[in-house]
């Protein structure tokens, strides 16, 4: 049995939700695979195409955590995580930059913009679920 579910018509979700959190990628594939590890990992997740798109919801969907892609039209995960990071609303919010850049400037650029986390594509999912984990612990003792 899940460990979440939604009641038709009420979008009320179960008290044990184990966190919520934002995917943003601009690769619907992409986005469909971290969609659907989260959420078969018990996560209540809502998912964006872009950074704007992403800062739109962020408006009324408040998560526990954002997994962003780095590479993305309109607004990517750099610009994406500045922006996060200069509102005090949404300053304290886990980053992982998920992303098929590699290089070390790419990871220290990230680092600067205020990822938490980065790791690259190809990723594997253990390793995902794990970052996810250790932030959210991380975020919930502070």
């Amino acid at each position: 049995m899940p460990d979440v579910y939604y009641r038709p018509n009420t979008m009320e979700i179960r008290s044990n939700m184990r966190g919520r959190i934002l995917a943003v990628d601009d690769q619907p594939d992409e986005l469909e695979l971290v969609d659907s590890i989260l959420r078969d990992e018990g996560f209540v997740t809502e998912t964006a195409g872009d950074g704007i798109e992403a800062l739109q919801k962020l408006q009324r969907y408040r998560p526990d955590l954002i997994v962003v892609d780095a590479s993305m039209p309109r607004m990517n995960g750099f610009t994406f995580c500045e922006t996060l990071r200069r509102n005090p609303a949404t300053a304290t919010i886990p980053v992982i930059m998920l992303t098929g850049l590699r290089s070390h400037f790419d990871r220290l650029n990230a680092f600067a913009h205020g990822a938490n986390v980065y790791l690259t594509k190809p990723f594997a999912v253990e390793e995902l679920v794990a970052k996810v984990n250790e932030l959210l612990q991380l975020s919930q003792s502070l």
